[in-house]
């Protein structure tokens, strides 16, 4: 687990020198960023004045803000003592250059000189926490504050946002609600944007009659984010009512009402919208494009693309993805060609989308020469590039390929690790399976997700792990990792304790892991007592299908199978005559493959 901040700023306090990373000398504990008693050397307006030229400086851009941190560590180095005004600039300065390490010489300074009950420096300390992500520190800064100010409170409501913690985001802000400070318009709209991401559509509407009463409804900026959230919780009428009431708009104004109408499927108004925008851009077109692709038809959206004076990659990869996602992936391999063929840049999303595509199909020699175009953008090694190749390579049957990329890669998120333990796994290398999720488990900032776990059951019932093991597994899911199980894990069980006979042990599991109303495990259960020739729990499994899909093929003839099976020849009977009076029949099986890129069915 990852240290906090703070022990790594007091183990940086403990050690007995550093070297300074501006002036290129070695310090003691104590000096970096620290004042000493400066013996009267320095007079108190000497002082001030130094600090006020040094703030002058870091309120500037380039090279001079860069300097004026250099000859601050000086002046810090020397015992000359900033106020808080100055330690703020400090801070921001730092962390617009993000030169982490003064950030973390900084926290140590505010730290050892009591700073740290300063709101205004405090309030900028939560930056910091924020600029790397340590949410649990930020938290920390915050509590200490004797009295946060509202800018306190925005600090953290915004940085969690930013940080893409919208849960917590809207936490400090009911929380904030609570207190006996007002929020203000930049705590409403920072709000506004976490109910976007979470579809809190009652929340939104509570702080848009907030956004009301604080007389702030005309700004463009709330009104924007009024627009998004709507959009994002699927109110389209509400987003555009926004929109229709706005005297002024800019240019996100027009962005977000046309989002808001493409994202739910209304093509025609995003379209319209579109025209009646004035000077529309590259990033509005894309916008309707990217709706067109998804909802709408993908001619019109290359017929939109066509008539813009300069469509980027981003018009491109959004007819791509668009065609992926409805399985024309052929289509999609046209728009990647003609896209090559005007040496249009191709980006990491680019490759993600059209590797993604020739997975579906298992077309290996379109992936390899997709391969060697990454190669040749520079892209093989990114991680969402190699974790693409290593779903194209494992689904087109070359896992050593897929495997070999896995090691290459120096950077590994979820998605890779997944891609590579799926690859596994649909490959029937089970032992593979298990050892590779076994490394995961290793890994201090990768946590397992339910995509895992599910390949890891899966692997389990294929290579004949003892039930209890694989029961063990599930169980730390759920209480370890936290994850609700899902259907698919609920069939996948129930498929290997099938194998092992366990069909009655299985059938509890379904109501104990709340799934009784879930047609689909039954049928799973069915299958599993097909394999063990339980007609007894097939009888139920049988009866709870039809009672919640209805009655098919399937059922009745597994239900007769499992009867063949015990020599109940008389109820085979029964069910053939039962299924041809409610009119059931069995639907005749059919398979594909890829010959020459040709379909044969």
């Amino acid at each position: 687990m990852q240290r906090s901040l703070f022990y790594r700023v007091q183990k940086y306090l403990q050690k007995e020198k550093h070297h300074h990373p501006f002036c290129g000398k070695y310090i003691s504990s104590t000096s970096p960023l620290h004042y000493h008693t400066n013996h009267g050397k320095t007079s108190q307006s000497e002082t001030c004045d130094s600090w006020t030229n040094l703030i002058l400086a870091l309120a500037q851009d380039g090279s001079n803000k860069q300097q004026a941190l250099r000859d601050a560590s000086e002046l810090l180095n020397s015992g000359t003592k900033p106020n808080e005004y100055a330690l703020v600039h400090l801070v921001r300065a730092s962390m617009d250059l993000r030169w982490d390490f003064y950030c973390q010489q900084l926290h140590s300074y505010i730290l050892r000189s009591g700073f740290c009950s300063s709101v205004f420096v405090s309030t900028s300390l939560i930056g910091i926490y924020f600029r790397i992500d340590s949410i649990n520190d930020a938290q920390k800064a915050f509590v200490d504050i004797p009295k946060p100010s509202v800018v306190s409170w925005n600090s953290m409501i915004s940085g969690c946002v930013h940080c893409g913690h919208f849960r917590k985001a809207l936490s400090f802000f009911l929380q904030l609600e609570r207190s006996d400070i007002s929020a203000d318009s930049y705590s409403l709209t920072a709000a506004l944007a976490a109910c976007g991401q979470l579809s809190f559509l009652q929340l939104g509407k509570s702080i848009h009659s907030k956004v009301v009463k604080l007389g702030v409804e005309s700004s463009i900026v709330a009104s924007n984010c009024l627009i998004d959230m709507y959009g994002k919780c699927g109110s389209v009428d509400e987003a555009i009512l926004v929109f229709n009431k706005m005297a002024d708009r800019d240019t996100i104004s027009w962005n977000s009402v046309i989002a808001a109408n493409a994202r739910s499927g209304g093509l025609q108004q995003a379209i319209s919208f579109l025209q009646q925008m004035p000077n529309a851009e590259t990033i509005s077109c894309n916008i309707v494009i990217y709706g067109l692709a998804q909802f709408g038809n993908i001619e019109d959206a290359i017929k939109i693309m066509s008539k813009m004076s300069n469509p980027n990659s981003s018009s491109w990869n959004s007819i791509i993805t668009g065609c992926v996602n409805r399985n024309q992936a052929r289509e999609a391999l046209d728009i990647f060609y003609k896209m090559h063929s005007e040496n249009i840049v191709m980006d990491e999303f680019t490759f993600s989308s059209i590797l993604s595509g020739v997975a579906g199909l298992s077309a290996l020699t379109w992936g390899i020469l997709i391969h060697c175009c990454t190669v040749k953008a520079c892209l093989d090694t990114s991680t969402v590039v190699g974790s693409s190749l290593i779903d194209m390579y494992s689904k087109c049957g070359q896992v050593h390929i897929a495997e070999s990329i896995f090691q290459s890669l120096s950077e590994k998120n979820l998605v890779t690790w997944n891609a590579m333990i799926t690859g596994f796994a649909h490959n029937g290398n089970s032992s593979k399976v298990i050892n590779l999720f076994e490394q995961l488990k290793m890994e201090r900032h990768i946590k397992p997700d339910e995509i895992t776990f599910l390949n890891v059951l899966s692997a389990c019932s294929s290579n004949g792990m003892p039930l209890e093991i694989t029961i063990q597994y599930l169980e730390s899911m759920i209480k370890d990792c936290g994850i609700e199980p899902t259907v698919e894990h609920c069939c996948s069980m129930i498929r290997l304790m099938g194998q092992k006979g366990e069909v009655r042990r299985a059938k509890r599991m379904v109501y104990e892991l709340g799934f009784g109303a879930r047609g689909m495990v039954w049928r799973a259960l069915l299958g599993a007592c097909e394999a063990c020739r339980d007609l007894k729990v097939a009888k139920i499994a049988a009866a709870k299908v039809i009672e919640l899909e209805g009655d098919n093929d399937y059922v009745y003839v597994v239900i007769s199978n499992i009867s063949a099976n015990h020599g109940k020849w008389e109820d085979v009977k029964a069910i053939r005559k039962l299924m041809k009076e409610r009119g059931v029949r069995k639907g005749a099986g059919y398979s594909w493959i890829e010959i020459e890129n040709k379909f044969i069915v």
